[in-house]
């Protein structure tokens, strides 16, 4: 009797070696030129946020390129405005901050808050001899951040990739915006034939969503930014502009940005103005998250479907790690784009066995 032979036998052809090595090859390109694929997408990711508001001047008779160069102007008004008005205010604000950080965060403050009233650190030497030093952690804080700030212009040719790429990011955006169909063409560029019409139509829905998604978050930043800056005011909280734009920033961040942006202030509340003034300030900052979620979050983004936050915070997370900051920037809308995707999948799935379910139905 004869068994049959076991021996599993491959051919690889000439074909399958050179499509392997050069899949490999494009690979290793991509690697090299990485950062100059960031800036294109950064382009392409800017021209797209830009498309609402072109259509809508549009809507007024305004030129296309017209309309693209009054939204440029305007973007470059509002820079130098910030630079010029507002970023000094900050930066002293900043500077002082940083000066009486050991004095604002020291032992004495945070076991004697209300200054002669209150628990003596005298009163507790095993607390004060057999823990930490908060001063010194707060000098430690003082040090690495005067030593970051020194080195702010290294800090922002990093974060932008060089003046050179955020030049080029703005001619690229400007030129995808200014034609007609830029970001078309472009796709049409990079996209197989077969494939380039369900490309085409899923970053037309994933730019609504991008467009949307961005001016939600920017003018959800303003609304709690004033709020908080008016609170700590009204309160009599050092530092208040500072915080405030802490806050506002914070904000692209769901879920954990307002609540990372309130410690600060609480804790300058808790070792300035006393445990009251501190619980007031925990409280506040609550009350306007609670606003937020309920009110602002709803009436500003409520168009925005599909971008949930857990979504937002890996992808922040992804494209940190991998490009730092111009990565966690262009990662967001790239997410809107792959969560679309997804939806697809799972409708041409529902389609498909919805047609198996009637196939079945029809043979019985």
């Amino acid at each position: 009797m004869e068994f049959p032979s076991r021996d599993t036998h491959f051919d690889i052809s000439t074909g399958t070696i050179v499509r392997f090595f050069g899949v490999l090859v494009v690979l290793a390109l991509l690697y090299y030129v990485s950062d100059i694929l960031l800036v294109i997408l950064a382009a392409v990711v800017l021209a797209s946020g830009m498309e609402p508001i072109v259509r809508r001047l549009r809507r007024y008779h305004f030129h296309r390129i017209v309309a693209v160069v009054c939204i440029y102007l305007c973007i470059a008004v509002a820079v130098v405005s910030v630079v010029v008005f507002f970023l000094p205010m900050v930066i002293g604000d900043t500077v002082n901050f940083l000066d009486a950080l050991p004095k604002t965060i020291s032992l004495d403050s945070l076991w004697n808050p209300a200054g002669n009233a209150g628990l003596q650190v005298g009163s507790v030497p095993s607390v004060s001899s057999h823990l930490f030093s908060l001063s010194d952690l707060a000098k430690g804080l003082q040090d690495f951040l005067i030593g970051s700030s020194n080195s702010a212009v290294q800090t922002v040719s990093m974060i932008f990739g060089g003046m050179l790429s955020l030049i080029l990011i703005l001619v690229l955006s400007f030129y995808l915006a200014a034609q007609e169909e830029g970001v078309d063409d472009f796709l049409r560029i990079v996209t197989p034939v077969k494939h380039y019409d369900y490309i085409l139509d899923l970053w037309k829905r994933s730019q609504r969503k991008i467009g949307l998604w961005l001016q939600g978050q920017v003018l959800l930043g303003i609304i709690v930014g004033l709020l908080v800056y008016l609170i700590l005011i009204v309160v009599g909280i050092p530092h208040a502009l500072l915080l405030a734009v802490f806050a506002a920033a914070l904000e692209i961040i769901p879920v954990f940005g307002p609540i990372v942006s309130a410690v600060p202030a609480a804790l300058i509340a808790f070792t300035n103005r006393g445990t009251g003034v501190g619980f007031l300030i925990v409280g506040l900052y609550l009350i306007i998250h609670q606003f937020e979620n309920h009110l602002f979050y709803p009436l500003v983004v409520k168009k925005i479907v599909g971008i949930s936050p857990i979504v937002v915070i890996i992808a922040l997370v992804i494209g940190a790690k991998l490009a730092g900051v111009l990565g966690a920037l262009i990662a967001v809308p790239l997410s809107a784009a792959f969560m679309e995707y997804v939806h697809d999948i799972e409708k041409y799935k529902k389609l498909e066995r919805a047609e198996r379910e009637t196939v079945g139905n029809n043979a019985k």
